[in-house]
């Protein structure tokens, strides 16, 4: 039994993670361990699980509905561990949270003193990454991310929204005027990789609520920290859109200014993401109650 239990819970960690690799290094096994492990339980069973080629995985169709029953199991021993750490009165035990670099550092982390004395019992791990594959492959319990994201087998809650700017410096401006919504298109931009611009969910609107798409950008840099964008911004290496809250102070001092300051562009909301489970944590609960209270406003 137990020696099945270790295979299943290989398996399970493979498919979570998209790779033999990630699944070992969050096991704390080898790579050759978990796939010894993989093959034995096909083995057994007589039957495979997975399909392999060089670039990725997939589940067989018993594959998947092997999954499926297990990961159920799993899920309820999860939460029948926590509730027999009568974690409802007594809030312990790890929680594993993770934001982007730049809100966190902002918003996130003066908070945490406040929470850790609330709830002292409580073991913190904290990671900044703005993706989403992270909460299922790293078994997090709490994202916070930004943005209007798109549909999600996960849970979400909405904290607030704040806005997004079409920003560059009065420099650039002078090198590269900009009258138009067309003249958008013939300037180097700096993007966010982990964004498209060109999305219909980002338009610019005028006074009177017509709605205008961006034009077909041209993105001469690019990177993936907001904090970097920023930074070359104000180096005057491009136009960006920018989250009002990192650029606020740069606008009121002139270092920055807005781009076409007849148009807006539409809020952005602030999420939490958990994992769809039937019995929630009293540690997520309690420190998304916390968030609630303390973020629940506009940025």
């Amino acid at each position: 039994m137990q020696r099945n239990l270790k295979k299943i819970i290989s398996f399970l960690q493979v498919v979570d993670s998209g790779s033999f690799t990630k699944a070992a290094d969050i096991l704390g096994l080898s790579r050759s361990m978990v796939s010894v492990d993989i093959k034995q339980l096909e083995g057994q069973l007589n039957v495979s699980l997975l399909t392999r080629n060089t670039r990725n995985i997939a589940l067989t169709e018993v594959g998947k509905h092997f999954y499926d029953d297990f990961k159920r199991i799993q899920n309820q021993i999860d939460e029948a561990f926590e509730k027999s750490q009568n974690l409802g009165t007594n809030i312990a035990g790890l929680l594993r949270f993770s934001s982007t670099s730049e809100f966190g550092q902002r918003f996130i982390l003066p908070l945490l003193p406040e929470f850790c004395r609330l709830y002292p019992k409580l073991r913190l791990q904290y990671s900044f990454n703005s993706s989403l594959d992270d909460l299922i492959t790293e078994k997090l319990d709490l994202s916070i991310r930004l943005g209007n994201l798109k549909n999600s087998s996960l849970k979400m809650k909405k904290l607030g929204e704040y806005e997004i700017y079409l920003v560059s410096s009065p420099e650039f401006l002078k090198k590269y005027p900009i009258k138009q919504l067309t003249d958008l298109a013939n300037v180097p931009w700096i993007n966010h990789a982990l964004l498209n611009w060109q999305d219909p969910q980002y338009f610019l609107q005028n006074s009177k609520n017509e709605k205008y798409y961006l034009p077909l950008i041209k993105n001469q840099y690019e990177s993936n920290s907001a904090a970097v964008i920023h930074h070359m911004v104000l180096a005057s290496l491009g136009i960006a859109i920018c989250p009002a809250w990192m650029v606020d102070d740069d606008l009121q001092h002139e270092r920055l200014v807005h781009v076409l300051p007849e148009y807006r562009l539409p809020k952005q909301n602030i999420q939490l993401l958990y994992p769809n489970t039937f019995v929630l944590p009293a540690k997520t609960r309690a420190f998304i109650d916390f968030l609630v209270d303390k973020l629940a406003v506009n940025k």
